[in-house]
C-alpha cells in the first residue's frame, strides 16, 4: 500500500455528521501502522482509504439531526474512519467540539489522540487528578518529547506531581520549558536505566518509547507503581496479563485510546486558557502529504507533525 493523491468527490454528512473543511490535520504512529495492516481484518474497512483522524477546520454543512452546530462553526474532531488528509471530511456530531477563536486551526488538530492518550493514561489508569487536588506522585514520562509525551509533561504537572522525563539531548530544554523537574538523556547510562537524578521511585510510569524491558521498570517503581504503555503491541498485552497472573502489585496496562467529547472539550479549554501547550514539530502542505508521513515513521518528531491544505 502506498499514498497517492487522487480527487474524489466531497463527502456528504449522513445523520448526526458534519461536514468539515479542514485547516488542518495531525499525523499519528497509528495512521501508518494501519497502512502495515496492524489492525486487519477490521481497518482500513473500504478502500481508497484516506488515513488520519484528528482535524480541524470550519463546518460547511450539516447532517439531519444535528442539533450542536451550525455552518460556519470552527471545530476540532476525531474521526472514526479516517479521512483527515484530505480537503474535506465528514466527523460524528458527538466526536466534534468547538473550537474557541484563541485556538488556532495547528493547536487544534496537534491535540485529539495525542491529547487524550496522555489524558486517559493519567486520570483514568493512574488514577491522577488534574485539578491538583491529589497527593503529590512520581511520574515519569518517557519519549516526553513526542506526541503524547508533550501532553504528559504538562497534565502531570497540572495533576502537582513531580515529573522526571526522559528524551533525546536536543530536546531537553524543551522538556524542562514544559513543566518537568528532572530530564535524562535517554542515551545515557541514567537514562537507559532510568534512573531519577533524586533517586526517586515512581509512582506512575507513562510509557511513550519502545523496547524497554519490564526489569528495568521494575526496578524503579514504588511498591504499587503503575506503568501505562501508550503504545501496547501484542507483547504488552500478553506482558500485562503475566504480571497480573503473577499477583504483583506492580502493573503494566496497555493503553487503548477511546475518545471521549468531554475530555477532548477539555483540553481545548486548557489550551484556550494556555494551560496546555502543543508543540508542533513541522507543518506540510497536503500536496506533500507523504513528506509527513515519512517524517512520522522516521519516529524523531519533536512534537506533532501537521498537515494543511
Amino acid at each position: 500500500w502506498v499514498l497517492q493523491h487522487v480527487e474524489v468527490l466531497i463527502p456528504s454528512p449522513k445523520k448526526d455528521e458534519v461536514l468539515i473543511k479542514l485547516e488542518a490535520a495531525s499525523i499519528n504512529p497509528i495512521d501508518w501502522k494501519i497502512q502495515e495492516g496492524v489492525a486487519r481484518p477490521f481497518l482500513p474497512r473500504k478502500f481508497p482509504h484516506i488515513p488520519g483522524t484528528d482535524v480541524a477546520g470550519e463546518i460547511v454543512q450539516v447532517g439531519s439531526g444535528v442539533q450542536s452546530f451550525k455552518v460556519g462553526d470552527k471545530v476540532v474532531a476525531v474521526l472514526g474512519n479516517g479521512g483527515a488528509l484530505a480537503e474535506y471530511a465528514v466527523a460524528k456530531e458527538g466526536s466534534t467540539v468547538p473550537r474557541p477563536p484563541e485556538v488556532s486551526a495547528p493547536e487544534a488538530a496537534a491535540l485529539p489522540i495525542a491529547g487524550l492518550a496522555a489524558h486517559q493514561s493519567l486520570t483514568q489508569l493512574a488514577g491522577l487528578k488534574l485539578d491538583g487536588t491529589g497527593p503529590q506522585v512520581n511520574v515519569l514520562v518517557t519519549a516526553a518529547s513526542g506526541g503524547v509525551g508533550q501532553y504528559a509533561v504538562q497534565l502531570a504537572k497540572l495533576a502537582n506531581a513531580h515529573v522526571t522525563a526522559t528524551c533525546g539531548a536536543r530536546n531537553m530544554d524543551l522538556v524542562r520549558s514544559l513543566g518537568a523537574d528532572e530530564v535524562l538523556d535517554y542515551k545515557t547510562p541514567d537514562g537507559v536505566a532510568l534512573r531519577s537524578p533524586s533517586g526517586r521511585k515512581y509512582d506512575v510510569i507513562i510509557h511513550c518509547a519502545h523496547n524497554i524491558p519490564w526489569s528495568t521498570f521494575e526496578a524503579n517503581l514504588t511498591s504499587k507503581g503503575k506503568v501505562v504503555n501508550t503504545t501496547p503491541g501484542i507483547c504488552t498485552v500478553m506482558s500485562a496479563a503475566a504480571k497480573t497472573i503473577k499477583c504483583s502489585k506492580k502493573q503494566l496496562i496497555p493503553l487503548f485510546t477511546s475518545p471521549k467529547k468531554e475530555n477532548l472539550d477539555f483540553l481545548v479549554n486548557l489550551v484556550k486558557a494556555r494551560k496546555l501547550k502543543p508543540i508542533i514539530d513541522s507543518k506540510h502542505p497536503l500536496s506533500k502529504a507523504e513528506v509527513a508521513w515519512a517524517k512520522s515513521i522516521d519516529g524523531h518528531a519533536t512534537g506533532k507533525i501537521l498537515v494543511e491544505p
